[in-house]
């Protein structure tokens, strides 16, 4: 569960707690300007960095929340011999309660990629429950209602698109969609210009549909497909006959997932996948911003 959505559940349940913000940085620094975490009495969500600074405040902050003096207050600290840290610069952190008005002045985090993710089977899921860690944007579609986690859509089934709302016993993330219709493929248009697609439903017809979707729109960022080399080639020659062009079909990503990570289990092939689209992500942000979509196109 990402950070705000942590947040505002805690502020839902009525759970007291402060919000620990890096405020400002010189030098070398564990965390940016921006980085939080929310303390409770109890837990601790976010971080600012870990090692002895993080200790020393959350020490402070469940300080603050025993004596009901929640600030806001601000404190530098200095990360050299006296703290432990060898990072060497210095810190200010902001110290305030968790309340609505702290809610609402949470910048949004923006995102590394805007993701249409096919397929809610084994694989599907477990590289969701690894976005749903990540600042990403995702819609995740299916046709079988029965196959995403409990409470993610209606049961009654197609045609329904849920957001973050739901049973009150469950969170589900702000930032991920789920989206249950027929045509699956016709959901490709939905897109915006230089989104994200995986491609791993349970027929290789479905696949095979959804990847010339794409493949026809020609403005994807990343285009990835489940499967194995000779996957590869029978959709290519097929593709190739419907006139989807080879340098088109030259940007599908198939075999997905960076080179060097072996095994088959749905978790390994998530972390494998998850990793090559953050490092694509890394790619399309250091081009020029004039060229960015063309690089998409590439």
């Amino acid at each position: 569960m990402r950070l705000p959505d942590a947040a505002r559940l805690w502020l839902s349940a009525g759970r007291p707690a402060v919000v620990v913000e890096v405020v400002e940085t010189q030098g070398s620094a564990p965390r940016e300007a921006g980085a939080r975490m929310v303390v409770a009495h109890d837990a601790v969500a976010g971080t600012i960095g870990g090692g002895h600074l993080e200790l020393q405040a959350i020490e402070l902050a469940r300080s603050m929340l025993a004596n009901g003096e929640c600030g806001p207050v601000t404190k530098r600290y200095a990360l050299g011999p006296a703290l432990g840290q060898c990072c060497g610069g210095v810190v200010t952190l902001g110290y305030s309660r968790l309340d609505a008005a702290a809610l609402a002045a949470w910048p949004p985090e923006p995102a590394l990629f805007t993701l249409q993710l096919y397929g809610a089977g084994h694989v599907g899921r477990a590289i969701v429950r690894l976005l749903e860690t990540l600042p990403c944007r995702v819609q995740w579609i299916d046709e079988r209602a029965q196959e995403f986690p409990e409470g993610w859509v209606s049961p009654s089934g197609p045609g329904r698109r849920v957001g973050v709302q739901g049973a009150a016993a469950f969170v589900r993330p702000s930032h991920i969609e789920a989206v249950c219709v027929d045509a699956v493929e016709a959901e490709v248009a939905e897109a915006p210009p230089g989104a994200f697609f995986l491609v791993l439903t349970h027929r290789h017809d479905l696949d095979l549909r959804i990847c010339e979707a794409i493949l026809r729109r020609g403005d994807f960022a990343y285009l990835g497909l489940i499967g194995s080399k000779t996957k590869r080639s029978r959709f290519e020659h097929q593709l190739l006959r419907r006139g989807i062009s080879s340098q088109t079909l030259a940007r599908m990503t198939c075999p997905i997932g960076i080179p060097g990570i072996e095994g088959k289990a749905p978790e390994i092939i998530a972390v494998a996948v998850v990793a090559q689209m953050v490092q694509r992500a890394g790619t399309l942000s250091r081009e020029p911003a004039d060229t960015g979509l063309a690089a998409a196109g590439r």
